[in-house]
Parts: structure tokens; C-alpha cells; sequence
């Protein structure tokens, strides 16, 4: 069960007080937004109508609209937190929200408008079908499949190589394009491999469970199952891969999504076909598992885990969380002071927690004393730009 929270979070981060926050919401999601209605021109006019409705209340910072009830399993849970949002400010508007709930609930009201839950047809499916077809991906998966060493050593390696593949986020351009540039061993800001290495080689494999909190699918999916591969390999008795409930964030990866790369990776070389094998050979014994949930779509921090799925994490060797949502999700969506210890920030998590993520928002914790200050001096955008990242651990 999860314990109270140690320290009391600073607010979550609004939109009109915060410009990437602000800037997400007026720009860069329209962007997105158009770029679905490109990518999917068959889709019927009425559809095509509420997707640009739905584009320039963002632009104008309109009022929010809540949710039809009609096909909507999670209504009663989107209702009490709108109401919340709505009880903290005189009109609640695009403009003026907690972005958290904002960006959630935007991807949210998404798949109404396109009417994902009667055809299950992904809006993103066209730019992460571009992705998969990538020479990059593939490139980055073979280079991960040639790492070597003991269980240690690959684990560290592999472990790197999916921090970076965190880049590849579609929904975050700036961040996708650093996917090409070779990072340099200080763009890693904290960096707590050793601790884990040693945590993991301490423990009882055929024992352990591990579970990964998943962000993009595609290229940070495929090293997500090359790092499975691995910890299955090894002894590690399973590894359980969490998994958006709908599709969000562009690129967030689905049930489906893990699948199609399976397949993808089975048609594309004698290495990636044998890495596919070994993966599906794992699953009909429970040793993978891929477990959706809507919490992960949800707007909720994660002290607000719910029961049934905290009970899931209990004795977990390790629990991983990518990316930068869920990142935020865990330390919620504020702005600490940088220096404050990630440990005590999620004390209320009862397990081993490790986080994989590269930059691109301004949520960040257990940063060295003064470095924030002093990268504050030499790129104004660190924590925003996706060129750096922190794989930080905290034992429960």
C-alpha cells in the first residue's frame, strides 16, 4: 500500500503560468491535432469538423468542454476531476487549468471526437507506422542486440541505450530530433546505474518480478523488449509491461503496438527475427505480460494509484517508469527545487523505483546541488529541449 507523502508537493504546474505548459497547449498540440486530420483524411467530415472545433478552442483558449456520457466507461472519473479543475479558477479554460489534467484529458476528449472506443482506429497510427518503418529504429535495435558482457554489464549498457530511446517522442518534436545526435556522457544529469545493477545482481531471480511503465512506442518500444529480453534471459522470473488504455500522447505505446513490432521485428532481420521469437515465447507462460489500464491515461498523480493496481506493484523487484509523463505523474507535475532527493519525493511508493527519462518538461528532482543553476546559464531550455535525461533510482 502506499504510505503519506513525505513532503508536501509544491501546486502542479498551470497553463498560463508556466510558457512550455502554455506554449503545449496553444501550439503544439494544434500542430498534432492538424497533423491527425492530415494523416487521416477518409475520416468522415463530421469527424474532420470537431477536430479542427476542437484545434481552435485550443488556439483561443476556450472553455474545456466535458465529456459526452455516451460510450464513456470512465466518465464518473473524468467528471469528479473537472469538477475539481473547474472549483480552482472562475471559468475553466484551455488557458487557465493544471496542465497535467489539460494534456490528459485533451487526449482523452481526442478519442471521442474520432470515436476510438466503436472502431479502436488510432489516430497516430499513420506517423507510428512512419516511425517503425525508420532506418534509425532499426539501426538503434541492432546496435542494442550486440551488446555483450555479464548480466551487470549488459543490464548498465541497456539500460542507457533505452534512457535515449526516450527521445523518440512524436508528440514532441524538438525532443525527436535529438534521436539522431549521439549523446555525450553529460547529458546524463544523475545517473544511478551502478545502484540498480547492484540491486537487480543481489536479488533472487527466479524470484523477481520487474515491472516497466511504458511511454513511446516504436523506437523506445523496441529497446524497452530488447532490455526485457535481457532481464527474461537472464532468470528473471517476469517482467510486466504497463500499457496506455488509449491512445495518447501521439506515440504512447498500446497492447497492440507491442504486437505490430513483433512483427515488424520477425520481418526485418535473422537477429531482431530471433529476438521476436524469444519474446513471444515468454508470453504464453506468463513470464511477459502486457497489462493496459486506464490509470495511465488518467490525470491523477501517483499517490492516487488505485488500490487494485498498487496491490500489483507489492514485492516488485523493481519497478521502471520511462519517460516524461510519467515522470511528472510521480513526482506531481511540479516545480520542486531541483536538489530535492527523488527518495523523498515518492517515499509513498512501496517499491523500488527507477525512472528512465529524457527532458522535455520543467518537473524535475534529485538534481547534484547547483547544477541546475548552472545549466540554467548555458542552455535556457534543459529541461524542455529533450537533450538531456536522468535515470534515477530510489529504493523503498
Amino acid at each position: 500500500m502506499t504510505k503519506p507523502l513525505t513532503l508536501q508537493p509544491p501546486p502542479p504546474i498551470r497553463v498560463g503560468k508556466n510558457d512550455f505548459a502554455t506554449h503545449t497547449l496553444d501550439t503544439r498540440i494544434p500542430k498534432i491535432l492538424r497533423d491527425v486530420e492530415t494523416s487521416n483524411p477518409d475520416y468522415p467530415p463530421q469527424i474532420l469538423n470537431e477536430l479542427a472545433q476542437v484545434r481552435g478552442d485550443l488556439e483561443s483558449s476556450a472553455p474545456i468542454p466535458m465529456l459526452n456520457k455516451l460510450t464513456a466507461s470512465d466518465y464518473e472519473m473524468w467528471e469528479r476531476e473537472y469538477q475539481r479543475q473547474a472549483h480552482l479558477t472562475t471559468t475553466l479554460t484551455w488557458g487557465d487549468c493544471e496542465w497535467f489534467f489539460a494534456e490528459t484529458y485533451l487526449y482523452r476528449y481526442l478519442m471521442q471526437v474520432v470515436r476510438w472506443f466503436e472502431t479502436n482506429r488510432d489516430p497516430f497510427a499513420p506517423a507510428k507506422q512512419k516511425e517503425l518503418e525508420s532506418e534509425q529504429l532499426w539501426e538503434k535495435v541492432e546496435e542494442a542486440l550486440k551488446v555483450e558482457g555479464d548480466f551487470g554489464e549488459k543490464l548498465s549498457a541497456l539500460l542507457l541505450t533505452d534512457l535515449w530511446g526516450n527521445r523518440a517522442d512524436l508528440s514532441h518534436s524538438a525532443a525527436h530530433s535529438m534521436g539522431t545526435e549521439k549523446a555525450r556522457d553529460s547529458d546524463v544529469l544523475v545517473d544511478d546505474r551502478p545502484q540498480v545493477v547492484e540491486h537487480l545482481t543481489s536479488l533472487k531471480k527466479q524470484n523477481s518480478v520487474i515491472h516497466i511503465v511504458c511511454d513511446n512506442t516504436g523506437t523506445e518500444l523496441a529497446l524497452d523488449l530488447v532490455l526485457v529480453d535481457h532481464l527474461l534471459a537472464s532468470g528473471i522470473w517476469q517482467v510486466v509491461m504497463h500499457l496506455k488504455a488509449h491512445p495518447t500522447f501521439v506515440s504512447d505505446a498500446l497492447p497492440v503496438d507491442v504486437w505490430q513490432l513483433m512483427d515488424a521485428m520477425a520481418a526485418h532481420s535473422r537477429k531482431t527475427r530471433q529476438l521476436a521469437q524469444r519474446l513471444r515465447g515468454y508470453w504464453p507462460d506468463g513470464r511477459l505480460r502486457l497489462a493496459p489500464h486506464i490509470y495511465w491515461n488518467s490525470p491523477h498523480f501517483l499517490w492516487s494509484i488505485p488500490v487494485t493496481l498498487e496491490q500489483v506493484f507489492e514485492g516488485a523487484a523493481l519497478v521502471i517508469f520511462k519517460g516524461d509523463a510519467n515522470y511528472r505523474r510521480a513526482v506531481g507535475d511540479a516545480l520542486w527545487q531541483p536538489e530535492t532527493p527523488l527518495k523523498d519525493v515518492v517515499a509513498y511508493f512501496n517499491a523500488p523505483l527507477l525512472t528512465l527519462r529524457t527532458m522535455k518538461s520543467d518537473a524535475v528532482v534529485g538534481l547534484p546541488v547547483g547544477l541546475a543553476a548552472e545549466l540554467d546559464k548555458v542552455d535556457s531550455e534543459w529541461r524542455v529541449n529533450g537533450k538531456r535525461g536522468v535515470i534515477q533510482f530510489a529504493r523503498a
